[in-house]
């Protein structure tokens, strides 16, 4: 069981910025009241990214070995340093495809390669947990805006059976952001309350997602969850989105992990923020300071070493209202799961979902052509 100590907020972290979340939708969220900070386009950008909203369209995909190259990191914006929050041991049975250290240097190719390969096995060891339940919390930081929050996480079932449900409330001095994203296995549910506007809910037939992973040659529908929502949703957009370049050991209190950090791939990079386009495509790369404030420029991932259990995911940028100048990436956005549970018994009452018809729409025929092969 792995536990992240409650009473402290992220723990000694002390400069966390900008928020995660996991909205599964292949939309923005249909914003309806004027200025806040929900509505500027950056402020959009950037929180679909971390909260793990996929925008209408499919990016450019492809396998780990056929993908662009990833934005290169400048010297003058490394990650500052930050601390890491504590952690206590975990109990629960070690992972079966370890990543050990090697003894000799890595080229950068093999580095990535294991990175990458952690990473899948992290998300694959994600659809085979019979169950698991986790206590979730959030810190994101826009302009001068700083959104908390927390949630919980609860799966149970493997494949065609499995269920889950992802709830979690952010909220700043005047704005609030509810969402909650769950499976009953007829339905994939996903309600949002984004401050003061209506709340919207949407569905997605599961049924027919099963029929078009079908249609691509998905048909063991193992990790069928990471194409319909949960934290296998999200950790599946990560992976599709970034390229993980470098893995090293490292320690959140005791707990052993391995530490991946991972850049934007140029082409996805250029299909999302399209005014960049060019400058993303070119031999320089974007730098962190000129993409949208709120866009992270590459994440961290820390994923334990005994289970490849994901336990915390970091978006890292440079903050601040544009235009700004050149400075060291910083953490805007955290995610971190503790109190996981792993293979205990779930209640099954958390996978019932009976909305009111009021403001419900099914979005199945829009999102049927938006499901895409997840990058093996």
């Amino acid at each position: 069981m792995i536990r992240l100590p409650g009473d402290r907020f992220f723990g000694k972290t002390l400069k966390v910025v900008t928020t995660a979340t996991t909205d599964t939708r292949r939309r923005l969220p249909g914003f309806r009241q004027p200025p806040s900070l929900w509505m500027t386009v950056p402020a959009c950008l950037g929180i679909w990214v971390v909260l793990g909203f996929p925008v209408t369209g499919q990016p450019p995909a492809g396998s780990v070995y056929q993908r662009s190259a990833p934005v290169p990191v400048p010297a003058e914006t490394a990650p500052a340093p930050d601390g890491d929050p504590p952690a206590s041991p975990t109990t629960f049975p070690p992972s079966s495809s370890p990543a050990p250290q090697p003894a000799v240097p890595e080229s950068a190719a093999e580095q990535a390669g294991r990175a990458e390969r952690v990473v899948a096995a992290a998300l694959a060891g994600l659809s085979r947990a019979p169950s698991l339940s986790a206590r979730v919390r959030h810190l994101v930081r826009f302009n001068d805006m700083v959104l908390k929050g927390s949630g919980r996480y609860v799966q149970s079932g493997v494949g065609e059976e499995q269920r889950y449900r992802y709830e979690y409330r952010l909220s700043a001095t005047d704005e609030e952001f509810e969402v909650l994203d769950v499976c009953d296995g007829i339905f994939a549910w996903n309600f949002r309350r984004i401050g003061q506007n209506p709340p919207q809910v949407e569905r997605i037939d599961v049924r027919r997602i099963r029929e078009r992973l079908d249609t691509l040659g998905i048909s063991h529908r193992q990790d069928q969850s990471a194409y319909l929502g949960g934290i296998q949703r999200h950790l599946g957009l990560l992976r599709q989105y970034f390229f993980f370049t470098s893995i090293t050991p490292a320690a959140i209190d005791d707990l052993p992990v391995w530490r991946i950090e991972g850049t934007w791939d140029r082409n996805t990079l250029a299909w999302i923020v399209k005014e960049k386009a060019e400058a993303i495509k070119s031999e320089a790369g974007v730098a962190p300071n000129e993409l949208p404030d709120g866009m992270p420029f590459s994440v961290r991932l820390s994923i334990s070493k005994r289970e490849l259990f994901p336990v915390r995911m970091e978006w890292l940028a440079v903050p601040g209202r544009r235009p700004t100048p050149p400075a060291p990436l910083q953490v805007i956005a955290m995610m971190e799961l503790y109190d996981v549970r792993i293979g205990e018994p779930v209640d099954v009452s958390a996978f019932v979902y009976k909305p009111a018809t009021e403001g419900l729409s099914d979005i199945t025929d829009g999102y049927l052509p938006q499901v895409q092969p997840l990058r093996q």
